[in-house]
């Protein structure tokens, strides 16, 4: 069965386009608390749950030993811009590790706005890894490869001994078996595996609160937490939703997109997690589907819910940044959150 269109695109009084999607909120215990969709069905989460990809950095005291700030810890769990901030930081997270951009196996990617692009161009230059979206976790990477004294090179293979701690406390936080038949390869050369949205927002209510997690394990989540929540801007940046949501709900909300429609979300106030997917794969629809669910299960200020309106609804403009439509969530969906989270 086809899951349930969730989110419409307007056109003048038309509807134009639909996108079907699934949405698990559960508990630290694995219990879901709303459900939408097929969330049993396995998919890859991408770039949504570099936070925890980030764990074995911080656990191992890795990020103690390359004194690693708030700022770069961010940085390791982002789908950055590709700005100038962000290249640096990346930058300087390898300088500490005694490395460089050289031993970056993410490969090269222009920064994601035009300004940013164009002053490489005006420069002669051409973009290298360190403008990767992914080169602050990366370097994450590649600085627990240093300081457990493994081989740098191939650390993105999924033999990697940094690969293998990344997949032990994916398994262990998800409580899925992650095997060779539900691995992919990430858009960053990365191992990336399925599995259901319901494991997934189980670990998500386990990062943002530590209930269930071990003490070093508790501790490590909430030091990723805080150093997000302090420097959003490094999730992602200017004008992205992670950044301005994360900005807007000073620490009430962590929040991370990923490729193909995914996005990952801590509440710590509910103690709830959630996971949810778009099925046709558009970031535009994904972002509606979060704010969505960030608007059912919130009380919000006037702030925060002026945020939220404009990412509920965002509207679709012409050329000459004139509305001519709307990107906005079925009735259907929000009456079905509302409805099950009472």
């Amino acid at each position: 069965m086809d899951n349930p269109v969730l989110v419409d695109v307007t056109r003048g009084a038309v509807t134009e386009s639909r996108h079907r999607g699934s949405v698990a909120i559960a508990d630290t215990s694995g219990k879901l608390v709303c459900s939408i969709g097929n969330v049993d069905m396995r998919v890859f989460p991408r770039s949504a749950i570099k936070a925890l990809q980030a764990l074995p950095l911080v656990e191992s005291g890795a990020a103690d030993a390359l004194d690693l700030t708030d700022a770069e810890l961010s940085l390791a769990c982002a789908s950055h811009n590709g700005e100038e901030i962000h290249a640096n930081a990346a930058r300087v997270m390898l300088l500490k590790a005694g490395l460089s951009e050289d031993d970056l196996e993410c490969g090269p990617q222009w920064p994601n706005r035009m300004e940013d692009a164009a002053k490489l161009i005006l420069a002669d230059e051409t973009p290298c890894g360190l403008h990767n979206n992914c080169s602050g976790k990366h370097a994450g990477f590649l600085g627990l490869a240093k300081v457990m004294g493994v081989d740098t090179r191939g650390y993105v293979e999924a033999g990697h001994p940094v690969q293998r701690e990344v997949r032990l406390v994916m398994e262990q936080l998800t409580g899925d078996t992650l095997s060779e038949d539900v691995c992919g390869t990430d858009g960053c050369s990365i191992p990336t595996y399925a599995s259901p949205l319901q494991s997934f927002a189980t670990a998500f209510a386990r990062f943002g609160t530590g209930d269930g997690l071990e003490p070093l394990r508790a501790e490590s989540a909430e030091r990723i937490f805080d150093a997000c929540i302090n420097e959003p801007y490094m999730v992602a940046g200017a004008g992205r939703f992670c950044t301005r949501v994360m900005e807007g709900f000073r620490g009430r909300v962590f929040v991370k997109t990923g490729a193909e429609g995914v996005f990952c979300a801590s509440i710590p106030e509910l103690g709830f997690g959630v996971a949810l997917k778009c099925d046709d794969g558009a970031t535009r629809a994904s972002e509606v589907m979060m704010a969505t669910v960030l608007e059912a299960m919130l009380e919000l200020n006037d702030d925060e819910a002026r945020l939220l309106d404009s990412l509920v609804n965002p509207p679709i403009l012409t050329r000459r940044s004139v509305e001519a439509g709307q990107v906005k969530p079925q009735s259907d969906f929000v009456s079905l959150l509302k409805k099950q989270l009472g």
